[in-house]
């Protein structure tokens, strides 16, 4: 059941074809109870109504008749009555109807002796009220009955009543009961024919549907199937034009927008590798004019102590440039690799808070008093790359230190049962809502006027965020205008695990507290 819903939601034509289906078995259903209805109302009405013009019309003979026996002695009356009660059995046996007559007993009248009633009817199948209707109505009713008999049969038929006065014997009530039953094998007949027509009818919208279907739906579904190979890299494949209607220029214009793709990918591919052959050539390139920068410089800042105040500023100007430039081109490289899919892990088993208590400490000696690392008593072991993690580290919390107005900064160890997460938690400038997609792209600086004596190149948070991922881990990040910001470390203890759940929370426990308490 399951897998069938699965194709019916995944198959266009499917869904087209029994929607289809649907509608016909539902408008052929409507139209066939409204014919089968009709159709049965009309022959049961038709077949009442000529019975009882009929047989009105025979009761008003026989009373005519029976007028005119009037004039003759008893036996020429009695022969009359025989003659009539003779002729209508032989009618019915004709017809299909039982007759029955039955006195109608007025006062202290004794005369009953044309009392007639058909072998094995039940004479309950005339209902006493419709009796008690005849007896006072001055024309001929009928009424709808089930015609049983004492042999167990039971048939549908109708009733026609009516009342002859017979001379010198009194008002006899006659009755005239029709079976339905040859009505009904007629209704059941025309409600298989039917039946065979409303199937018919849906296997002929489906058979019709599904032409249709294969006219309208092939041309999409080979646009899809292209899409699909255009996805997976074949930027060759194209849709095949046959004709000259809304679908052929349907797959004339995918046709061209697939070139127009193809030559777009081809040219953004040749841009990005001439890119990053430019970066790793440039990167590589000024490792030796900087390594020979940097001898020059260690050699005039060594003998600074001899030069005038002006000229030993300006050598420890030199080392500090060229210390950031130097970072600058190893973050340069490390993009370079990034884009070449060219990083690896140099996976190992270490102790997650030693580094970061080391990492803490190394970076920012001076400032040890700023710091608040809150991390559990024992280690955590995890499995990762130590180079990489501290790289992250370092990033967060330098980013941290530069954007904290020299505000306390918060770094917070926390695991679960497989995962570990760093959260590191300034308050000073932070960054607006606007900014906040903003914070992983490259060169990408909160300040557009770098007018800042602090910050980096703007490639710290994209290389945390490259080396996260390579980690099967997750760097998220919340902050707010001057309620600083916190940056939220995540990754699986295990190599090649993913992060399942989230031992910090993204916004600080020191707001909620705040808001709570409001």
């Amino acid at each position: 059941m399951f897998s069938t819903k699965i194709k019916i939601r995944k198959s266009l034509s499917l869904k087209v074809l029994l929607t289809s289906i649907a509608f016909s078995i539902l408008i052929a259903t409507v139209i066939g109870v409204s014919i089968h209805n009709r159709v049965a109302t009309t022959i049961i009405n038709e077949k009442i109504s000529i019975s009882k013009i009929e047989t009105a019309n025979a009761l008003y003979l026989a009373q005519g008749h029976f007028n005119l026996a009037r004039f003759q002695n008893d036996a020429g009356l009695k022969k009359v009555v025989q003659e009539f009660i003779t002729s209508s059995r032989e009618d019915g046996s004709l017809s299909g109807r039982e007759t029955v007559i039955l006195p109608v007993v007025k006062g202290n009248s004794k005369q009953n002796i044309y009392q007639t009633v058909p072998t094995l009817l039940v004479l309950d199948s005339i209902p006493e009220s419709f009796r008690e209707q005849v007896k006072k109505a001055d024309e001929v009713l009928e009424k709808r009955v089930m015609i049983r008999y004492s042999d167990g049969k039971e048939f549908p038929g109708f009733l026609i009543g009516g009342k002859l006065n017979i001379p010198r014997t009194g008002v006899y009530e006659i009755y005239y009961l029709f079976k339905l039953d040859a009505q009904y094998q007629s209704i059941s007949s025309i409600t298989w024919n039917l039946l065979g027509a409303g199937l018919l009818l849906v296997i002929l919208i489906g058979l019709s549907t599904q032409f249709v279907i294969r006219q309208v739906v092939s041309p999409v579904q080979q646009a899809a199937a292209v899409a699909a190979k255009f996805t997976h890299g074949d930027l060759t494949s194209r849709m095949s034009v046959s004709s000259d209607d809304e679908l052929a220029t349907l797959g004339k214009s995918f046709n061209e927008m697939a070139v127009s793709i193809q030559q777009q990918i081809i040219r953004l591919e040749n841009l990005s590798m001439l890119q990053q052959r430019f970066v790793s050539d440039v990167s590589h390139e000024l490792r030796t004019p900087l390594t020979t920068l940097r001898m020059a410089a260690e050699v005039i800042f060594e003998q600074k102590g001899s030069f005038d105040p002006n000229i030993a500023r300006s050598s420890e100007l030199l080392i500090n440039q060229i210390d950031r430039f130097e970072l600058l081109l190893s973050d340069l490289l490390e993009v370079s690799r990034f884009d070449a899919e060219a990083a690896a892990l140099g996976v190992v088993t270490f102790d997650i808070c030693a580094l970061t208590k080391q990492t803490v400490d190394f970076l920012h000696p001076s400032k040890a008093a700023l710091f608040q690392v809150i991390a559990p008593v024992g280690p955590i072991q995890i499995e990762a790359d130590p180079r990489r993690i501290e790289r992250i580290l370092r990033n967060l919390v330098t980013n941290a230190v530069d954007h904290g107005e020299g505000r306390r900064v918060k770094v917070t160890i926390a695991e679960s049962d497989k995962e570990v997460a760093i959260g590191v938690r300034d308050y000073g400038l932070g960054f607006n809502e606007e900014d906040a997609p903003y914070l992983f792209d490259r060169f990408w600086r909160a300040d557009p006027s770098r007018a800042r004596t602090s910050g980096g190149t703007g490639l710290g948070l994209s290389i945390a965020l490259e080396d996260a991922k390579l980690h099967q881990g997750q760097l998220l990040a919340w902050g707010k205008p001057n309620q600083g910001a916190h940056f939220v470390l995540t990754i699986p203890k295990r190599h090649g695990d993913s992060v399942q759940s989230f031992p910090i929370t993204l916004t600080p426990d020191d707001l909620l507290l705040t808001d709570n308490r409001v």
